[in-house]
This record gives structure tokens, sequence and C-alpha cells, in this order.
């Protein structure tokens, strides 16, 4: 899961700090700051990163050892890319490392260590486009109308959408023609999923940005500039205490802070980080449930821990429960109990910890029938690994005590640069490097029609569960799906960010390219479906599937690493629609844009329309792209 996602916070120069600290002395300005999007890319930004973080990083920051003045990764993230840009150009590091960096390389650094583009402060904001909105009037109950709002759709994460609310019936799909698209200024990963509500469109952006557009036309009411890019979806709810606010949109971004603003206008309500390890992130979306934010925080520790200067490991993945009012912290519980100790010292003499890992990436499941909350975790970074690694976890919503935890598989260890076949392992890698199958993705709570509930689960192995709430995620039943991929997944994983259920089957991508159906009351196999590259392309087109899945009734929404977008029958598997979003694209706010692969974020689908972000170029073979698009059938 960790490879999927945009930003290395910790690819920085190993000294970078000390030019950073007299950028502010210089006028040099990147060039080409509004870029469109994939212009001149050969590398993503975490490939990059991580590249220049093996060769270059973490001699001096993060070592206490080292003995280096240079300030901790921390204190890098709070500076801007453009600084840190012209600290590698003309500031002090210029001689030291900027010159054996190519342009390309400068503004990836630049960007992966502030945790926000080149450029996008004064591109991103909506008062700048073209297409503002008429008016702004006052927005409507977000809940009295067709909606499809925060990650699942619902508390149950099911990725379902009824046909009333959705507005399209499998008839209808067809039919379905682009009606508008809308460029992220300066973006270059397009992966925050769409939230419709009181129609209009909530979505964040690799930019920095939340914006806030007409459903049916794409004008922009309002933007909102976050602390870092966002990858989560946005939840919609009701705030108290906050003057005249009475609708509040909520959201995390890549520097753990978490936001509550006014989604009538854009306006700040209240913001807080929610984890002070320098590598501490929001992916998932927080889940609202009554006046309670539960928040998922994950972190990206794991690249810089094969490096011997690096004192690995001590991030532990957590969910966080906020006053959705206030922002005030009611709890917080760590997936993994035990806080890392010192263990050991390296060859190089670095302090050692653990345990750690067990990172959360996915957005938390509600139950109020238990009062619980269920949520899915990654690998340790850490041998040996917790058991609550590679787990679905419960805890009360109450008072975030643990519950009941079903582990998938034990043993898990994985660091980056650590495979086993690598020569001159560093020893701070595991004795034998796991294979990095996390529940990446979200678990589905269902009452079956016979009125029993089941939670199901699917990790990155590809073996889906079905486990039993009522009986403390007692195991149901197991479906493993490799045998369909015909190979066992590396790393990249075969079921990645979700999968869909209506009230009989559940619907999962795989990896490797492909669709299936399984009953939800045995986990047995209804029909399975493959996805072959699209004729003509070339030999190694890559038809994978790991993006989450959505689904209406009759209909399963599906988008590939090929860019193209997909409509199954949820009936047999049949295709009945197709699009291809990799091209260019004019859009509503004259922003040059372009489609590109879908890496992570679902379709989203509510009153007549549906919405998808295209392009998602954070790993090797995934292509940029920087656009929303809104597909009608009218």
């Amino acid at each position: 899961m960790k490879r999927y996602l945009p930003f290395l916070f910790l690819a920085a120069c190993a000294c970078l700090a000390l030019g950073v600290q007299s950028a502010g002395q210089s006028s040099s300005q990147p060039q080409q700051q509004q870029q469109p999007a994939a212009e001149g890319l050969q590398l993503s930004g975490t490939e990059m990163g991580n590249g220049l973080f093996e060769r270059k990083c973490l001699s001096c920051h993060e070592n206490p050892a080292s003995g280096s003045r240079a300030p901790a990764v921390a204190a890098l993230r709070q500076m801007t890319p453009e600084a840190i840009y012209a600290a590698l150009t003309a500031g002090s590091m210029a001689s030291v490392v900027g010159n054996q960096l190519t342009d390309l390389e400068k503004r990836r650094v630049a960007e992966t260590v502030s945790g926000r583009l080149l450029g996008s402060t004064d591109a991103g904001d909506a008062k700048t486009m073209s297409n503002r909105c008429a008016s702004n009037p006052p927005l409507a109950d977000p809940l009295a109308g067709p909606a499809w709002n925060g990650w699942g759709a619902g508390i149950q994460n099911a990725r379902f959408q009824s046909e009333k609310s959705a507005g399209i019936s499998a008839g209808d799909v067809p039919r379905l023609q682009l009606k508008w698209a809308f460029g992220f200024p300066a973006g270059i990963s397009a992966y925050g999923q769409p939230t419709i509500v009181a129609g209009r469109v909530f979505v964040a952006s690799d930019n920095g940005y939340v914006y806030s557009l007409d459903a049916k036309t794409g004008c922009v009411y309002w933007s909102f500039q976050a602390k870092a890019a966002m990858r989560t979806a946005i939840t919609i709810g009701p705030v108290k205490g906050q003057g005249s606010a009475k609708y509040a949109a909520y959201f995390g971004d890549l520097k753990a802070n978490v936001y509550a603003i006014d989604a009538a206008d854009g306006k700040l309500l209240w913001t807080g980080r929610v984890e002070e390890h320098s590598t501490a992130r929001v992916v998932g979306a927080p889940t609202l449930y009554g006046s309670r934010l539960f928040v998922p925080v994950s972190f990206f520790e794991g690249f810089a821990a094969a490096t011997l200067d690096y004192p690995c490991c001590t991030s532990r993945g957590s969910v966080v429960a906020l006053d959705a009012n206030t922002g005030r912290q009611l709890w917080e519980t760590y997936a993994i109990s035990e806080e890392p100790k010192p263990v050991r010292k390296n060859s190089k003499g670095t302090q050692l910890w653990a345990p750690a890992g067990a990172s959360i990436w996915n957005s938390p499941t509600v139950d109020p029938l238990r009062h619980a909350i269920y949520f899915g975790t990654g690998d340790s970074e850490t041998y040996p690994a917790p058991e609550t690694t590679d787990s679905i976890l419960a805890l009360d919503m109450r008072t975030g005590k643990r519950l009941w935890f079903f582990q998938g598989l034990a043993g898990d260890t994985f660091l980056g640069g650590c495979d086993d076949n690598t020569p001159n392992r560093s020893d701070n890698c595991p004795p034998h490097q796991g294979p990095d199958w996390d529940f990446g993705n979200s678990p589905i709570l269902r009452t079956l029609p016979n009125g029993r509930r089941v939670l199901v689960a699917a990790q990155k192995s590809g073996v889906v569960f079905g486990l039993d709430p009522d009986r403390n995620g007692a195991l149901l039943w197991k479906m493993d799906t490799k045998p369909l991929a015909g190979k066992t997944p590396g790393s990249f994983g075969l079921i990645v960010w979700g999968g869909a259920a209506d009230s009989r089957n559940a619907y999962y991508a795989l990896r490797t390219g492909g669709i299936i159906a399984l009953q939800l009351h045995s986990g047995k196999q209804v029909w399975y479906t493959p996805i072959a590259p699209e004729p003509g392309a070339p030999s190694d087109a890559d038809a994978g599937v790991s993006a989450a899945v959505t689904a209406i009734p009759g209909v399963l929404f599906a988008g590939g690493w090929d860019g193209r977008l997909h409509a199954f029958s949820t009936v047999d598997g049949r295709i009945l629609w197709q699009f291809d979003t990799v091209r260019d694209y004019k859009t509503v706010n004259g922003v040059p844009a372009r489609g590109g692969a879908f890496g992570s974020a679902g379709p989203t689908v509510a009153g007549g329309m549906l919405f998808v972000d295209s392009g998602y170029g954070v790993i090797n073979g995934g292509q940029a792209g920087n656009v929303l698009l809104a597909f009608s059938a009218k």
C-alpha cells in the first residue's frame, strides 16, 4: 500500500536543511510554475523521492548520533516548496547537491518535502478561475437529497448507491457521456475521491486545495487551501457552536492535519494535527457518526528504514476520535498497543526501536448496533511482527477500547529496500522481508436477507474474509482469489483499495486485471470477468484494477491502471460500457488537463451523474493526470 502513495515527505537531500536556512535570502524562483499534468514526467514523485532518499538522505536528519546540526525532517516539512527549490538552485545547497540533480528532480524533492506542489499557492485559488459561479446560494440540507458522502457512501462503507439516489439505472449506463471536466491547477496526480451532497461536488487535490463545485455545470463556488496535499474523500455533516455555520466539510491532509471548514463558503472552523510523528499522514477519509469524527492515521516511515543512518522505527498506526464540533481529541487508540522501545544498535551505531508499523490506510466502518468501529491495519516495520498487524480491529466507539481483532497474516514485516534478494542488505532489514499484504481497504458491513450480519474484509494477498461482527469477529468464510489471478501477488497486492457490496454479493477488483463477485453469506464465487488490454494496446499494457469499485443496482463501476473506466453487469459480469479517460480535456475552468491511470479512489454516483478523478501518476506505469470528470446519461 505504501508504494501507492504520492509523496515521500522524507525524500529530502541529506543536508538540504542548511540550504533552506539561506533560501529566504535568494530571489530565485522556479520556472514554469503552472505546468500541465504529466508534461515531461518520467518518474513519479514517489519513485524519484525514494531514489534520492536512498542516495542522499538522512545522513544528517533524524539521526542524533550523526552530530549534524541539520534540523529534523519535521522542520523541513514546514518550508514552502518554493523555498526548498530556491535552496537547491541558487542557495548554499546548489553547489553541494543541487548541481547533481536535474530540474525535474529538484522540483520533486521540493514538493515531496513540503507536501505541496510548486506554483500551486496562486494557481490553485478559485478566485483566479474563469468559471466562478454567479452566486453562492445557501447550502441545502446535505442529508435531504441524493448524495455520495465520504468514502463509502455511508458508515457501512459498502460503496453502494440505491437507484433512487444514484439517478442512474442499468439501462442508462450505455448512454453515459462526458458532461464537463474540471482541471486541478498545477496538479500531477488526481486521487481525491469526489463527494456529492446538496447538488455540489466537494473534492480535495494534490495541489493542496479543496474545491466546491456545482454538480450540474462544474462552476466553482469556492476553494480552501490546506497545509499540504490531500487524498482523502470529504465528509459533510452538521456542526454546532461555530457561528452561522450549519454544515462542515471534514478531511485530513498528508501532514496529519484534520480540518473542519464551512461547507457553504469554505471558511476554516477548526484544525489540528492528530499525530506528531514526522512521517504521519491521513490517507483514509475520516468517518463521521453523530458528533464524533473517527480519523485513521498512517505513516511513511518504512521507506526510510533500510538506511543505516535512520533510527528505525517508531510509528504506530492509530485511530483518533475528535469532537466534530470543536476538533477536541476524545481518545486515540494505537493499532500496536506496546510503545516502541530501544532494542539494539545497528552496524553504524544508530539506535533501533520496536515495535512499529500497522498503519491505517482506510476509512473506519461504524457499527451502531455494537457501538463499535472496524478498520484494517498494515504490516509491521519491525521484527517480530506484532499480532495486530495485517489485521481487522474492532474498537468501542465511545472509549476507544479494543474489543477484538482478526489477523489475516502473521509475521509480515516489510521495509522499503529490504527485498530478500537485494545484495548487501542493510542490517536494519528484518530477517525475512514480508509480502506487505496490508488490509488497505475499509471493511464492509452488511446485513443478509436472513437477518444475520457479515463484515467483509479483503487483504492485499487476494484473500477475502467474512467475519461475524456479532461474535467478536469469528471467521464465517474465506475466499482466495489468487488462483484467478494466476500468480501470487507481490507487494503491490491483488486487492488494494476496496470493494463494494449490495444486499447479496460483494464485488472486488484484482490488480492483475479482473472483477469477481462473491456471495456475502458464503464467499463462493458468483462470476469472474477478466479485463484484457484494449485492442491495439502495447503488449505490456496494464489493464489491472487496484482502485476502489462502486456499485448501483445492476452495475459495477471500476477504473483501471490503463485509464479506462468500465461498467459491468452485477448479474453476470458483462461489460456494459467503457470510457478511455487518457486524453486532453477542455475544462470548464480553463486549466490544461489530462486524464490518466486510476489507482486508489473510486467513482461516485448521485443525482443522475457519475464523477471520477483521473490520473494516478505516483508509481511506475501510472499515467499522471489532473482532471475531475462528470458524466450524465441525459
